[in-house]
């Protein structure tokens, strides 16, 4: 594995989520693969969960890891191509890149969307530039359209509660061939239904979190809805044939996984409101009474979160809150997804 963006990437669901279990069996066991190899990870945005689990992945694998916080600790860099840099930015990426790479084996980037340019932020014109000119292995930490860790990392985790309710999760008995949410055998029969579903936040917030969410939701083939106001409309390359269902109540029935995420208008039916926060309808926000219309549903979300808006804090702190959980298969995701670059080089 070279570049590490979408769902395809890491290849066999099933086989991904078997070697997530592996690695959380004995975190140290691959260390020889890191020895003398070194992961660059470049900041262009704040990061709590991303930055401690990534360090803290390529540390169980025995790499060296260097950090580098764009915007605090180096020079400011200019990103776009053609443009006369009489400003505040000394250092263009192009001659930065090479450099970064100079000094690595496998570069991971963080690079949020600007929410002003359709165009140029679902071209990832930031990243691009990495994967074009380093040389080296990139992965994504987040970009302006995807967030693949996160998303592996929620997979993991429903596949982990789903499994240990029904007594065949990857974990459970030691059973080696029993079905997951990617085996065939449970299609139709014993499918978990997730739900995606947009809640109010007070400020404009990329649309990444969600457009990996259902890429990986309809690659692991469980029964996927989103429900989001109209005008939220996420883009298809990520939705593909996903059920959408406006109504959040109808969506929430029978449900066994809430995920609950904001995100800003996608510009797909109107490309001039990319960005804008079109609602901030509190009826949206996820509280017990939301919860009582699921199947003893599981609450998650990515984290940080703001509390009275997305979330109140009886649902989080409930014990069907998965977003501890969540959190710490973060490190097992980056950890996945490392030790496959690095068998690759």
């Amino acid at each position: 594995m070279h570049t590490f963006f979408n769902v395809e990437d890491i290849g066999d669901l099933q086989k991904a989520l078997a070697e997530a279990q592996e690695v959380k069996r004995d975190r140290f066991a691959f260390q020889s693969l890191g020895k003398n190899k070194t992961l660059l990870m470049i900041f262009f945005n704040n990061s709590l969960r991303t930055r401690l689990s990534t360090q803290k992945a390529a540390m169980n694998l025995g790499m060296n890891v260097i950090v580098l916080d764009v915007n605090a600790g180096a020079w400011k860099l200019e990103t776009e191509r053609g443009v006369i840099m009489d400003g505040d930015k000394s250092e263009h990426l192009l001659e930065a890149i090479p450099v970064m790479a100079s000094y690595c084996d496998i570069i991971a980037v963080r690079s949020f969307a600007g929410l002003t340019d359709r165009e140029y932020d679902y071209a990832e014109t930031v990243v691009q530039q990495f994967v074009k000119y380093s040389g080296r292995p990139v992965v994504a930490m987040e970009t302006a359209t995807v967030h693949p860790l996160q998303a592996f990392a929620d997979l993991i985790t429903i596949s982990e509660v789903w499994g240990d309710s029904r007594g065949q999760g990857a974990r459970s008995k030691g059973q080696e061939d029993t079905p997951s949410l990617t085996s065939p055998s449970v299609i139709g029969t014993g499918r978990p239904k997730v739900v995606l579903t947009w809640a109010p936040h007070c400020r404009a917030l990329p649309q990444a979190v969600p457009n990996s969410f259902a890429q990986w939701m309809r690659a692991a083939d469980v029964d996927f809805v989103i429900t989001h106001p109209e005008g939220y409309e996420l883009d298809p390359r990520f939705v593909g044939d996903a059920r959408v269902e406006y109504d959040q109540r109808k969506a929430f029935e029978g449900a066994h996984f809430i995920y609950a995420k904001n995100w800003s208008c996608p510009g797909v039916t109107c490309p001039a409101d990319y960005g804008k926060i079109l609602s901030k309808d509190m009826s949206w926000t996820v509280d017990s009474k939301h919860m009582s219309w699921t199947d003893n549903g599981y609450f998650m979300h990515c984290l940080p979160v703001r509390r009275g808006l997305i979330v109140t804090d009886d649902v989080i702190e409930s014990d069907h809150s998965l977003v501890i959980p969540e959190a710490a298969n973060r490190e097992i995701s980056a950890q996945v997804v490392l030790k496959r670059v690095l068998e690759s080089l």
